[in-house]
């Protein structure tokens, strides 16, 4: 892979296509139990094997009935039933019904084949077996059927899919103990660079906290990945050519922030150019201009900017969906919405701008967003108080008090 021959910057949109049309779902299968599956994504269709709800069941507590029998009921012709069983949830009625009479039954109980209606219990006047009716109720009323949720051969999620909350109670639905998914994606991450301190430590003239690596792991820990912190290693050569050597054979991904600057003088750069395939790409984007990406021996490299916001930026932008692709999701557009903006923005154009704000409803219900300030590559405060990123585009100039902007609200990932 050779460094980017595009004259100029290149536009953020290809940069993604360049990296997910090169990328390659590199994790096997396993079998978890469902319970340990949250996070994980679908290495296989899920398909019904039975109908949910299993059998007709009653949406209320009531009566169960052949809806021909109020045909004719109104509050001026009660009609009186004769009541001659229960039906509860896990103990139905098994009896015979006849015209006439009815069941009382409990929400979530089957409803007795032939009866086609429930009334609810408020809407009935009991008197021993006697029930007596004032409306004629609906054909089917307060009745769920076999099979309204999810039927037989049904397919429930897709292969790809990521498991939400949302998911588990509907796989649980259809007993199923155990599903395949896809391992966990082992990312290494690492910082270089002598100015770099761990955290806690008295900080000395020119240096400065690994603050990075933190973020990056963070982020990391919320993508449901195995993480391999390598922590700092400093600027000497054959250090950082044992690291990475290292790091690659212990994960599928490997993650560095710093030092992948075009015509920087850097021991990462020339270790990357010795032992793997990577290119250094100049984007059009604000902030993370300088990106690095390419193939270890048996990994994904991924080089981040050494500025704070740049390396987030860039870490969510590009590497996420990236790294989504590997671990065999299905790669979804980011949600963007369009806002007032609440603030006149520098802009100037040539560059798509990442800008940090917060959005929010105003008081005639629309949607508005306000910047978080000083919006330098070095400035983590304004990512640290925004809930968005405003999204401007690459041609785009200064921007207006009032005017639309788009937005992006920021994914579980950062929120």
């Amino acid at each position: 892979m050779s460094c980017c021959d595009v004259p100029g910057l290149m536009p953020l949109a290809e940069a993604i296509d360049r990296m997910q049309s090169e990328l390659n779902n590199v994790c096997e299968s396993i079998t978890l139990p469902l319970s340990d599956a949250l996070g994980y994504t679908l290495s296989q269709d899920i398909i019904s094997q039975q109908n949910v709800p299993p059998f007709n069941n009653s949406a209320m507590d009531g009566y169960a009935l052949y809806s021909q029998d109020l045909e004719t009921c109104s509050s001026d012709k009660p009609i009186t039933l004769k009541q001659v069983g229960k039906s509860f949830a896990g103990i139905p009625f098994t009896g015979a019904i006849e015209a006439g009479q009815c069941v009382r039954i409990m929400t979530g109980a089957v409803v007795p084949d032939l009866l086609n209606c429930v009334v609810m219990q408020e809407q009935a006047q009991v008197d021993g077996e006697n029930i007596t009716f004032t409306d004629a109720p609906k054909l089917h009323n307060n009745i769920r059927f076999a099979g309204e949720d999810l039927s037989v051969g049904q397919t429930v999620l897709r292969q790809g899919h990521k498991l939400t909350p949302r998911d588990i109670p509907l796989l649980a639905s259809l007993g199923i103990a155990t599903l395949p998914v896809y391992r966990q994606l082992k990312v290494a991450v690492l910082s270089s660079g002598d100015e770099l301190r761990p955290l806690g430590s008295k900080l000395e003239q020119g240096e400065i906290y690994d603050s990075n690596r933190y973020s990056i792991i963070g982020l990391l820990s919320r993508l449901n990945v195995e993480v391999i912190d390598f922590g700092i290693i400093e600027d000497d050569f054959n250090r950082i050519k044992e690291t990475l050597i290292k790091a690659d054979q212990q994960a599928d991904v490997v993650i560095t922030s710093g030092g992948v600057s075009v015509g920087e003088a850097d021991f990462i750069k020339e270790v990357l150019n010795e032992i793997g395939e990577i290119g250094f790409w100049k984007l059009a984007i604000k902030p993370g201009k300088p990106f690095a990406f390419g193939k270890l021996q048996n990994s994904i490299f991924f080089g981040l900017p050494g500025n704070p916001v740049s390396a987030i930026v860039t870490l969510y932008q590009l590497a996420v969906p990236a790294m989504a692709k590997m671990s065999g999701e299905l790669v979804k557009p980011a949600l963007r919405l369009n806002a007032i903006c609440n603030d006149a923005l520098r802009k100037a154009p040539g560059r798509t701008d990442f800008q940090r704000g917060n959005y929010s409803v105003n008081e005639q219900g629309q949607l508005v967003v306000t910047t978080t300030g000083n919006q330098g590559s070095g400035v983590f405060s304004s990512m640290s108080q925004s809930n968005c990123f405003i999204v401007l585009e690459q041609d785009r100039g200064n921007i207006a008090k009032g005017e639309a902007v788009e937005i992006e609200p920021y994914s579980h990932l950062m929120d």
